[in-house]
């Protein structure tokens, strides 16, 4: 293998430069113009060929929507006859402010913009817009094509409960069941019965048109179903799948009157038969974590590293995503042969985090070639959702806390240059309540603590993981980006520099 060039950027710096490459690969104009080749008259998406004649119909519902939608006017626009997407309270304003005019609508756009769900919740303004949504799609024929965008936060943009279920009754149920501990799969079940959009419902609506869904994906592993409820993803909804979910959660006596008039309809909500509907609908992902971790490689190789992503779907408690960074951090730098109880400890907590056993034993053998043939520095890569347990009332997120978590693992190992660097940062560029996506941290970060007068473990119990890095040495390990524009979830990052080998 040749070894990747010399850099003589700090090691912060080249971890911040590949964070920066991954957010850029999904930015939602980015993704959209590298999604639709525009051939004369026609589309080509996904390998699948479209004809335009002045049949182009637009909607859609998410964070990342309003990029996505000025991209497609822009390739398209001239085919569009009219549109309507749903996006967050303030976004416009937001956008402008920061300097993201590309990213806004031209002033004669044919695409109606609502803004609703203040506080990421279903409100008023976001049901109006699935009404005209919905509307919009009832009205098409088989001449016209749909062209939906969604992103990360397109269920809560997209609230159309069915008579006589009212938004909050709705609301009030899936609070109820999230907060009795109901996954996001139970969730949804549920969400979809009581719901004529979510579960394939707009695309149910729009047929017989062909429907194209473009979808940057905030989910683990991308299951078309779970991102913002699957509105165009046909799925039978039996009314007794929900009363069973209800039953599990001992709600099923609290539910409104209205809940149980809409479950006591005798056949599966659907509109449309499936298999007709079905082969009309194209959904493609076109951004995800994935690709974000495909392109912060190649920034990686380009910066002196040799890249390696470890896995994409990083999850459970933070504790243990930390012990695993720690221990893989151990394990690459270590001169000698490692113990063979670093590599079980690993293989035990893999899985426990999202991380399987086959992922653990390839890295672990690029570093092991690494250490044998002295490679160089390798950027290790993977992404996902961990979660923390609140025990404290403090300012963080769970990115800033998992990069604390790990730099207390990598006390004793060497500080850079001659030591691992850890990153942790959120994609959409917030972190919790607060202004950074994540934090950078390194071995020297217990030291650095105590000689400021930090005490680690009371930031930690009190889930104040920002206030910590704000105050130690004056904010410099704070990842701050501002404000993204997309979200595919978290990066995390292990820079390990080159190891010297031990020649016997």
């Amino acid at each position: 293998m040749r070894k990747p060039p010399l850099c003589k950027m700090s090691m912060d710096s080249r971890a911040r430069g590949v964070f920066a490459a991954a957010v850029e690969a999904v930015q939602p104009d980015t993704v959209v113009r590298q999604s639709i080749e525009r051939k004369k008259d026609s589309v080509i998406i996904d390998g699948h060929k479209f004809t335009l004649k002045n049949n182009l119909h637009l909607v859609g519902f998410g964070k990342a929507v309003l990029g996505m939608a000025a991209e497609a006017e822009r390739i398209v626009g001239d085919h569009l006859v009219k549109g309507v997407i749903s996006v967050p309270h303030g976004i416009q304003q937001t956008l402008q402010q920061h300097g993201k005019g590309h990213l806004l609508l031209k002033e004669n756009s044919r695409i109606k913009v609502i803004e609703g769900a203040k506080h990421n919740l279903p409100d008023a303004d976001a049901q109006e817009a699935a009404e005209e949504i919905k509307q919009l799609a009832s009205r098409l024929t088989e001449e016209d094509l749909l062209l939906v965008l969604i992103s990360g936060g397109g269920s809560a943009l997209l609230p159309a409960p069915i008579p006589p279920i009212s938004l909050q009754e709705k609301l009030d149920v899936t609070r109820k069941l999230a907060a009795a501990g109901a996954t996001i799969q139970e969730l949804n079940t549920v969400r979809r019965a009581l719901s004529f959009l979510k579960g394939g419902g707009l695309a149910n609506f729009a047929h017989p048109a062909q429907v194209i869904a473009l979808i940057l994906s905030d989910v683990i592993g991308d299951p078309l179903d779970l991102i913002a409820s699957g509105p165009t993803v046909p799925t039978e909804v039996w009314p007794e799948e929900v009363l069973s979910v209800l039953e599990r959660y001992k709600l099923l006596n609290s539910v409104p009157s209205s809940v149980n008039d809409v479950l006591g309809r005798a056949s599966p909500r659907e509109s449309k038969d499936k298999s007709s509907t079905s082969g009309h609908v194209l959904n493609a992902v076109i951004g995800s974590n994935s690709l974000a971790l495909k392109c912060a490689g190649l920034r990686a190789r380009e910066l002196g590293f040799r890249p390696v992503v470890l896995a994409p779907g990083v999850c459970g408690d933070v504790r243990s995503v930390s012990r695993l960074y720690g221990l893989l951090a151990r394990f690459a730098c270590s001169r000698e042969e490692p113990p063979p109880e670093l590599a079980a400890e690993m293989l035990r907590l893999g899985p426990e985090v999202g991380v399987e056993s086959w992922d653990l034993c390839r890295t672990m053998q690029v570093f092991e070639e690494g250490r044998t043939e002295g490679w160089g520095a390798t950027c290790l890569l993977a992404g996902g959702e961990p979660t923390v347990e609140l025990t404290g009332k403090g300012r963080g997120g769970r990115n800033q806390e998992l990069a604390l978590r790990v730099g207390v693992e990598l006390r004793g190992l060497k500080h850079p240059p001659n030591g691992p660097v850890f990153l942790s940062g959120g994609t959409d560029g917030q972190d919790g309540p607060t202004e950074a996506a994540g934090a950078i941290t390194d071995a020297g970060l217990c030291e650095e603590a105590q000689a400021q007068g930090l005490d680690i473990e009371t930031f930690l119990t009190n889930n104040d993981s920002y206030t910590f890095f704000s105050r130690l040495s004056a904010g410099k390990r704070l990842l701050v980006p501002g404000l993204t524009c997309t979200n595919v979830m978290d990066v995390h990052m292990l820079l390990i520099p080159p190891i010297p080998i031990n020649i016997r």
